[in-house]
This record gives structure tokens, sequence and C-alpha cells, in this order.
């Protein structure tokens, strides 16, 4: 999803339309490279021959190749047009020509358009019109559940309808509205705690309002821990879950705002140290932003237990390097490079001073190595790490709940 924000930045920035299309049957139009044998259709079986099967020669739906064979079959017709795949994301595809530069994201059977060129744009739909069955739906308003809708700022990106159906399914559209997503520090959970008698819907709850944080970054937090007990969710995990869905409902109409604006990277790192009070493991949370807009955001628990806050906050640092190595890499591809590191904000001093001091000290000399990856991207000057008061670290709302504020105006 980061790649989606990304595009329709740069379409925000150079005032370029965003066309959506929709392949119909996609699945039908890749060959199949590998033996595939079924039954023969029910009304279309050979009279003479009842028992036989057919041997595919065509992708059909439920195969689990049919996806592949699809997208290979679309990216052939693509890079003979003269689009490359992009080495950031295989989904976006790159067309440049002098000065024409075209774009396309593809998710499936559903894809985006836009570039600085209309009359390359027409030449590109009519190829595909030729090849595939393909209907153009016009301007972005509606893709992978996502409603697009456009503001005096530039776009907002919301989730609202499936929000509603999240609601419906856990039968709490009539619920009455909290103003935090979970409570700061839950009750912990005591030896002879009941499980929850239908582990199902839980995880059914759990993993749709993982979806949901594509547009939602104030419930990532809480969205990462009810998830930590899908496996054998208990009574009161069911009760943070309930108080999650009670936010939600107050908060239907909330999303993501994407501002026509700069093209500057930066990021905001933190974490939580030792949070979880049973096994005392902490969270790295970052948030990547293009200009004023949030592109990228995670709350994710490390893997091992941190001895101090200045180890938590380094391996925060570390992975969200990672991920801003990648950003830097994408927007290569839409031919936004910098030759300047990428500012990242943290709030811990002693973190700051670990990743440019090569020097190892005695208590933390344990770190693995891979976490001195940041070191790395400092001397190479891909990013350049800044200190920043607590009361103005953004990242936090991926790691803390207990704020009572909109995203939306924070942002």
């Amino acid at each position: 999803m980061p790649t989606v924000r990304v595009l329709i930045l740069v379409a925000l920035h150079y005032n370029w339309k965003i066309v959506q299309l929709d392949i119909s049957n996609a699945f039908l139009h890749g060959p199949l490279s590998e033996t595939v044998f079924m039954r023969q259709p029910s009304g279309f079986a050979d009279q003479n021959h009842p028992h036989y099967v057919c041997r595919l020669k065509k992708a059909i739906y439920g195969l689990k190749q049919s996806p592949r064979q699809w997208y290979a079959t679309l990216s052939q017709h693509l890079l003979k047009f003269g689009f490359k795949i992009s080495a950031a994301d295989p989904s976006l595809m790159v067309y440049h020509s002098g000065s024409v530069s075209l774009y396309i994201l593809i998710y499936v059977d559903d894809i985006l358009l836009t570039g600085n060129n209309q009359t390359t744009i027409n030449e590109l739909l009519l190829s595909l019109q030729k090849q595939f069955s393909m209907k153009n739906l016009g301007q972005l308003s509606q893709f992978l559940g996502i409603q697009v809708s456009t503001t005096q700022y530039g776009m907002h990106l919301s989730q609202t309808l499936y929000a509603k159906q999240i609601l419906e399914k856990a039968g709490m559209t009539g619920s009455k509205p909290v103003a935090t997503p979970s409570v700061y520090k839950p009750s912990a959970v005591t030896a002879t705690e009941a499980e929850f008698e239908n582990p199902q819907l839980y995880r059914q709850l759990a993993g749709s309002l993982q979806y949901l944080t594509l547009t939602r970054p104030d419930i990532t937090f809480a969205v990462q821990q009810v998830c930590q007990y899908m496996h054998k969710p208990l009574i009161s995990h069911f009760h943070n879950l309930k108080r999650l869905l009670r936010y939600i409902q107050g908060t239907l109409d909330q999303g993501l705002p994407l501002y026509k604006d700069e093209l500057k990277l930066h990021s905001y790192t933190d974490s939580d140290w030792a949070g979880d009070s049973t096994d005392r493991k902490s969270v790295t949370g970052y948030c990547n932003f293009l200009g004023n807009s949030l592109i990228s955001w995670q709350a994710k628990k490390q893997s091992t237990v941190a001895r101090s806050s200045t180890e938590a906050e380094y391996r925060a640092l570390a992975t969200a390097a990672s991920e801003i190595i990648w950003l830097r890499r994408l927007l290569a591809d839409f031919r936004i490079s910098s030759l300047e590191p990428t500012p990242v904000f943290c709030d811990n001093t002693s973190a700051i001073a670990l990743a440019n001091n090569p020097v190892f000290h005695a208590r933390t000399k344990h770190i693995e190595v891979d976490c001195h990856f940041i070191r790395e991207c400092i001397q190479s000057q891909q990013i350049i790490v800044h200190h920043i008061s607590t009361k103005d670290q953004i990242a936090e709302i991926v790691i803390f709940t207990g704020f009572v504020f909109s995203v939306t105006a924070t942002i």
C-alpha cells in the first residue's frame, strides 16, 4: 500500500489524472505452464467419454497458479509496450521515454494508471483493449475497498463502508463509542481466566481490523495487541477487541489525508521499552512521511527483550532505516531521487549517539550485527538522525493508545 499512496502523491504533485482500469475475467488470459487436469464441467461433459478429464490450457479461478500467470501475461504485454518492472515493487511498472513518464500499478485485475502524456496514455489504453477485455472506470474513486475522495488539500482515503461491515459482523453497530482504541494499561491476565468461546469470530474480526489499518494509523498499535492472541484468545482479549470496535464506531469517517505538497521524505521512530507486561518485549514504531502525507507506518513487537530504552530505540531506528532505504528506491522509480540523506527523528539521545558512534560499549555490544545496519546507512549518507522532543514525536501514535485526538488533525 505505500506504493499506492506514493503514486497518488506524485500524481497530485504534478496535477496528473489517475485512471482506474478493470480487466474482466483476468485469470482466464494466462496460459498454464504446468500440467493441470480437472473434471469435465457439468453440462459440458463429452457424452462418448463421460469419465474423461480435461487438461487445462489456460488458468482458471481457483488455481494457485492463476494470479502468477495473469501477472506474467499482463506484464509481458506492458514490457513490449516499453514499460519496465520496478525493482522496488513488482506491482509497479514504469515507462520513461524522453520527457514522457507513465506509471501502472497492478493489484491482480485492478489497475491504476497515471502519467504526464495523455497521447501515450490513450495509445496504451487502446493496446490493452485490443488484448484484454478491459473496463475504463474513469477517475480514481475506489480501489481495493478503499474510498478515495478529492478534497481542497488533495485526496482523502477512507474505509468507512468496510468498517461498518466489521461492526455488523461483530454485532456492534449500535455500540457506545469510546475516545481511545484501548486502555493505556490493560489489566493482567489471570491463570484461571476462561478462553473465549468463539475463537473463529475473534480471528475473523482481528484479520479484518488488520486491513482497516491501511487508512487508520491511529488503530495500528491496538490491532497489533489484539492480533497477538489469535491462536488462543481469552475473554479479556475479546473485551479489548470490543473496545477497539467501539472506538471505530465513533470514528467511522476518519481516514488518511494525502496532501498536494513537496515530495520530501522524512521519518519518525519510537519504541515503548518493555511495554508488554507478559514478556517485557518492546514495540517498534515508525511513521514515514512524503511531504506532510503519511505513506508508511508500523507497530511491531521486537523479537528479543531490550535491556535498556536505548537498545529498544536503537532497534526501532534500524527497522525504520530498512523501510526508508526501500522507499528511497521506490521514489527513484518515480524520478524523485535525492542526494541528501533522509531525516529521521528520534527522541532518545543515547540511541542517536550509538548510531553515529561506532565504538562498542559494555551495555550495547551484545546487540546483533544486523542492527548496525543503521550505521552503514548513516555513513553512506542515506539517512541522518536528528533529536526531537518526546512531545513532538509523531511515531507515538503507533506505539501508544492512550491519546484522545484525531490523527488526521495531528498529521
